[in-house]
């Protein structure tokens, strides 16, 4: 669809957003069968996940500390005492004909998450995080499966731990709200609560959208359409996009106002690139939310809401300030490495440590790792190169020891052997030029090259590079910095 018709209308896009984040748990949220991906259908499940009568439900500890670990990392307020409540709707999928989930009373609520404007990389963007809150996944329905390809039901994931994070509808682009889901992924997986692979279901986004359109006299607001199971950032992306200007042709055609038709719930297609009518959207009443009487409350006691604290790792603008302070890199630079996750932030670190050269450490990483690491398909820990040995080449490349054309044949063949910067270098015939034999090499370089010398002296300072490229034919070992040392040396002595 395309953005002729935005410039027509006064207008303004509100979106807010639900996660749903699958906790790294090892069992489910309320029985002790395993969370693993990808195992034979309904392999994982006991009498309380299939909602057998008589069962009853026992609290996963490690759940309910990871949720912690999110309230506080997003500056939320941890709720002691919070409740659990049973959601009632009745699919195939919910043996239960309801989802423990919570209501009025989250274990988090009332937080923040600031990430930098898609717009202008110089200003942040705010969001204000309505809760957080846990509750169990439902199950699976396989269409076109099984013996007469009807619909089966796989019972795998029915209780695995979610946490839901919900915001408030403060994003106002599809833009924003993709900049916000990558920052959100990027703390999550900094403090290790979900894998957030979204292939696989561990992270899945819904959408709220619609649009404030203003007139002279006044601002109108059009029905919330809900779409829901956006499983990338970039569906999520488009998908809002698309729901903005489907809603904004609607409203031009039929000139409908707020309340002359209900709330949609619709969803993606990314094969057409469209939202398609799935029912009307639900109202909390439709629920009939009532607490749950089989699970006490969750009481979290000050001492445990501080050991959580104390035991969080660093979050990515604590990364980020560190690598702008202490190794002077660009926000820009710092906000590469950081969002590729936690391992990479701790591989530039140690290259960064072992050479004293940041801005060198940060450009192999982001210009040469990141791309293999894209193409191979592999993970920082995968990769042949360990950081300690990266550093000693970035250290020898700041030192002047090796060139950087030199320093990428060693990179080069690294991929392939792993073997000593010492024996990459004999193997390359990559010598140490003394200092005598950058002198001897200047001398000669002067007396073949009086014009351009000449032409240096008389500010044409682009002279200067052929005779270093010259030096480099002659001696191929030679470091171009060193040589231009020792020539401007020999320039200004005589």
């Amino acid at each position: 669809m395309s953005n002729s018709l935005a410039p027509a209308l006064a207008y303004e896009t509100i979106v807010g957003l639900e996660i749903h984040v699958q906790l790294a748990t090892k069992s489910k949220l309320f029985c002790g069968c395993a969370t693993r991906y990808g195992q034979p259908p309904n392999s994982q499940t006991c009498p309380i996940c299939q909602g057998l009568p008589g069962t009853l439900p026992v609290i996963n500890q490690h759940a309910i500390e990871l949720a912690m670990d999110v309230g506080l990392a997003l500056d939320m307020e941890l709720v002691s005492g919070c409740r659990w409540d049973r959601k009632h709707y009745f699919y195939p999928d919910l043996p239960k004909g309801y989802q423990t989930s919570q209501y009025d009373l989250p274990i988090t609520r009332h937080g923040r998450l600031e990430f930098r404007d898609p717009a202008d990389s110089e200003k942040t963007c705010v969001v204000r995080i309505n809760r957080a809150h846990l509750e169990e996944d439902a199950g699976k329905s396989l269409h076109g499966e099984g013996i007469d390809g009807g619909t089966w039901i796989d019972l795998n994931r029915t209780g695995t731990p979610l946490l839901e994070v919900v915001t408030e509808p403060d994003l106002r682009s599809a833009q924003e709200a993709k900049a916000f889901l990558i920052q959100l992924r990027t703390i999550l997986l900094y403090l290790g609560v979900s894998d957030c692979n979204m292939q696989e279901g561990s992270m899945r986004v819904d959408a709220n959208v619609n649009l404030r359109i203003k007139n002279e006299t006044e601002t109108i607001a059009t029905p919330i359409v809900e779409i829901k199971n956006l499983n990338s950032f970039r569906n999520a992306e488009r998908a809002i996009e698309y729901e903005r200007e489907r809603q904004l042709k609607h409203w031009r055609e039929t000139g409908e106002r707020m309340g002359q038709r209900p709330k949609q719930t619709r969803g993606w297609d990314a094969d057409r690139e469209v939202t398609t009518v799935q029912r009307e959207k639900e109202e909390a009443a439709d629920y009939r939310y009532f607490p749950c009487p089989d699970l006490p409350p969750v009481v979290l006691s000050q001492t445990s809401i501080d050991q959580r604290r104390a035991q969080l790792p660093r979050l990515p603008q604590q990364w980020k300030s560190e690598f702008t302070r202490t190794w002077k890199l660009s926000e820009y630079d710092a906000s590469v490495i950081v969002e590729q996750g936690r391992d990479v932030a701790e591989y530039f670190e140690t290259v960064a440590q072992i050479s004293q050269d940041g801005k060198r450490s940060a450009n192999w990483i982001t210009q040469e790792i990141l791309r293999l690491l894209n193409e191979r398909q592999q993970s920082i820990s995968d990769f042949p190169i360990a950081a300690a040995k990266l550093g000693e080449l970035v250290s020898a490349v700041s030192n002047s020891e090796l060139d950087h054309a030199r320093a990428r044949e060693i990179f080069a063949l690294w991929l392939t052997e792993p073997i000593s910067l010492r024996e990459a270098k004999e193997r390359l015939g990559i010598a140490t030029v003394s200092g005598n034999e950058v002198e001897e090499l200047v001398n000669r370089i002067v007396a073949e090259n009086q014009a351009a010398i000449d032409d240096y002296r008389h500010g044409k300072k682009q002279a200067l590079g052929p005779l270093i490229a010259q030096a480099k034919q002659l001696n191929s070992n030679v470091s171009p910095a060193k040589f231009r040392e020792a020539l401007l040396r020999a320039i200004d002595s005589t």
